[in-house]
């Protein structure tokens, strides 16, 4: 079993637990899920063990009655769920100026006692996985361990900083766990995290997934550049309705998601294309399904010009959660193979700004390419995989 801890119970989080049980119970296919019957664990032997959040709307409510109320006019939600919990995690300013009511465990108790108590929740759920998709938040660059340390010790984390921080202290006391990073705060790109996952013998996969317009922008990128076509210039928005997307309408936030996105320029193109890739805006009505408009113009032969155009509708948070099915998984599978820190041939496939520190964007055929030989050497694919 990949016993799965959730770090945030929101429309990603949602689909992927409701998705997971309708999937186990032979009622869907596994669609949207990019290594679906080709790992070596099927999707089945995913257990979520335990969900965390901080929206005081949900905490202490049944999954089954959250889950309703996000996503339950778009699909039937198993009624198992009923059985399992949403608990309270930690805040650290996560849901600031979103007009949501939020608690947290450190308004009960000092930081360092939510460490313990977490460790100790963790090590009774004896989870093998933990994925966060908390809401974005604003989040700088440690650096180094002994600086994490300086910023526990005053409360200056975020909380995704100290979620990974509480894990890595769960794997060098109990076992070694994956922490899966699917959103912009840099942890896998963090050399105090690398180093810690390291010397726990954990795994951190991040940072941020990359699900909608990135994938196919870096992929047309990667078109135009093997065909030696010179990129004029690239415009790429998103426009959405959901929390996540209010949450971007902060600048700070904002800025966390831009520079995630426009990583892949000057990385794939090998100059830096003049771009506006950004999230650009929230819309109510638009809800889960963002809009998500792309302009490429390039020089072909003869010095002549195209230009590309691009308007599609994405169902934001179900493309995630086909995601975190994978991501439990491979977390499980690495660990199980030795592997600690961090994983680039399986970030640069997910992941917006694929970690260790210093690592390319590359386009994600590519990077695929890339992952599936990595499977294959370590033998972590099945022979003959169902269709």
């Amino acid at each position: 079993m990949v016993r799965t801890i959730v770090l945030g119970m929101g429309m990603a989080a949602s689909h992927f637990i409701v998705g997971l049980e309708r999937i186990k119970r032979g009622e869907i296919e596994p669609y949207g899920v990019p290594l679906a019957n080709m790992l070596d664990i099927p999707i089945t032997d995913i257990e979520v063990v335990g969900v965390y959040e901080v929206d005081k709307s949900k905490v202490g409510r049944s999954v089954y009655d959250v889950a309703q109320a996000l996503i339950g006019d778009q699909v039937p939600i198993p009624s198992d769920l009923k059985s399992l919990r949403v608990l309270e995690g930690v805040h650290l300013g996560n849901l600031d100026r979103l007009g949501i009511e939020a608690i947290g465990l450190e308004y009960h108790m000092p930081l360092y006692e939510a460490a313990e108590k977490l460790v100790e929740d963790w090590r009774r759920m004896n989870p093998d996985v933990i994925i966060n998709v908390i809401t974005t938040e604003y989040a700088d660059e440690i650096g180094s361990v002994e600086e994490l340390n300086r910023r526990l010790e005053e409360g200056s984390l975020s909380a995704s900083q100290f979620y990974a921080y509480v894990a890595s202290e769960y794997s060098r006391r109990y076992k070694p766990v994956a922490f899966v990073n699917l959103i912009p705060t840099p942890l896998a790109n963090d050399d105090a995290y690398f180093k810690l996952f390291m010397e726990c013998g954990g795994l951190v996969l991040g940072d941020d997934g990359a699900t909608g317009a990135t994938p196919y922008t870096s992929d047309t990128l990667e078109h135009l550049h093997e065909r030696n076509r010179f990129v004029e210039f690239i415009v790429q928005f998103n426009i959405g309705g959901n929390l996540d997307f209010y949450a971007l309408t902060d600048p700070d936030k904002n800025l966390m998601k831009e520079k995630t996105k426009s990583s892949i320029v000057e990385d794939i193109l090998g100059y830096d294309a003049p771009h506006y890739i950004k999230p650009t805006g929230y819309l109510e009505p638009l809800g889960d399904k963002k809009f998500v408009s792309i302009h490429i113009e390039y020089k072909t032969f003869n010095g002549l010009r195209d230009s590309l155009y691009v308007n599609m509708r994405i169902n934001d948070s179900p493309a995630l959660a086909g995601y975190m099915v994978d991501l439990a998984r491979i977390g499980h599978l690495a660990l199980e193979n030795g592997y600690a820190g961090t994983l680039y041939d399986v970030n640069a496939f997910y992941m917006k700004k694929p970690g260790p520190k210093g690592s390319k964007s590359i386009s994600r055929i590519v990077a695929y390419q890339k992952m599936v030989a990595w499977l294959e050497e370590n033998e972590l694919l099945v022979r003959n995989p169902a269709p």
